[in-house]
């Protein structure tokens, strides 16, 4: 009889259960932390406030290893996405983002990915995803069936980036069908799902770096913006700024590129 209930014990199928004594929320407003900083370090911002050239200072200090004049304006832009905007509430409840949505199209060789991975490090939430490899309910939001039959719904990798910035590589890769899905989540900034009885509406309050190629891999100087851009109109008006980055064909320009390459590896 004992060695039965111990074979009943043991073959019995049991629930894991959390008991839960004491939640603590670490997060408030749109879903950034408490940020706390010292007294040295609060007179440190306070006298790097005062320096007149300090947006100088910070624009070089986006991806130093990076030169080049063409980058000059993109790093700029870079830190005014790092730094975001005023999100306004307009008194008839309309609500315009503060988030800066950029896009970097040129040829391939110009350092696009990089800037891309520095500002996913540099920003206090980032995500660093590829246009080949996702879609639509990666980036927004999906429904799943658990293995008890019951449906739950997970974010995506825009919903994860609440509060800071998504990083979208190879963004003319993208089904057009997936680039459709991710309209509501880049002007509106929310996610509604209505799937599997769930009906719900997600935060996703933030800025999208994304960078693209041309149609023909290299932008061709004999054909106009339209033709070398192979993304909707409905896309690109969700794009605040839009860089053209050309591998311009000059001896010194390559010269340089190639001592700052040859002083960083070395």
């Amino acid at each position: 009889d004992s060695s039965t209930k111990r074979m009943e014990e043991s073959s019995s199928i049991r629930t894991p259960f959390l008991k839960v004594v004491n939640i603590e929320v670490e997060n408030n407003g749109i879903n950034r932390s408490h940020i706390y900083f010292t007294e040295t370090e609060e007179r440190e911002m306070t006298k790097m406030a005062q320096d007149p050239k300090i947006y100088e200072k910070l624009v070089r200090s986006i991806a130093p290893q990076i030169s080049g004049e063409y980058t000059e304006d993109i790093k700029k832009a870079l830190l005014c996405q790092l730094l975001g905007g005023t999100r306004k509430v307009l008194p008839d409840g309309v609500k315009l983002r503060g988030d800066i949505n950029i896009l970097l199209m040129g040829d391939p060789s110009t350092a696009k990915s990089q800037l891309l991975k520095f500002i996913e490090k540099a920003a206090p939430i980032g995500v660093y995803t590829s246009g080949k490899g996702s879609s639509a309910a990666g980036l927004t939001a999906s429904v799943i069936k658990d293995s008890k039959g019951e449906f739950f719904l997970e974010g995506g990798a825009m919903v994860l980036a609440d509060g800071g910035i998504i990083c979208i590589d190879e963004f003319d890769k993208m089904r057009e069908v997936d680039r459709v899905a991710i309209h509501e989540a880049m002007e509106q900034q929310t996610i509604s799902i209505a799937k599997a009885g769930i009906t719900t509406v997600l935060n996703c309050r933030t800025s999208v770096l994304a960078a693209a190629n041309p149609v023909f891999g290299r932008y061709d100087d004999l054909k106009d913006v339209n033709e070398n851009i192979n993304l909707m109109t409905t896309i690109l008006s969700r794009f605040d700024c839009i860089f053209i980055v050309r591998d311009v064909r000059d001896v010194n320009r390559d010269l340089e590129i190639a001592r700052n390459v040859m002083n960083v590896h070395m």
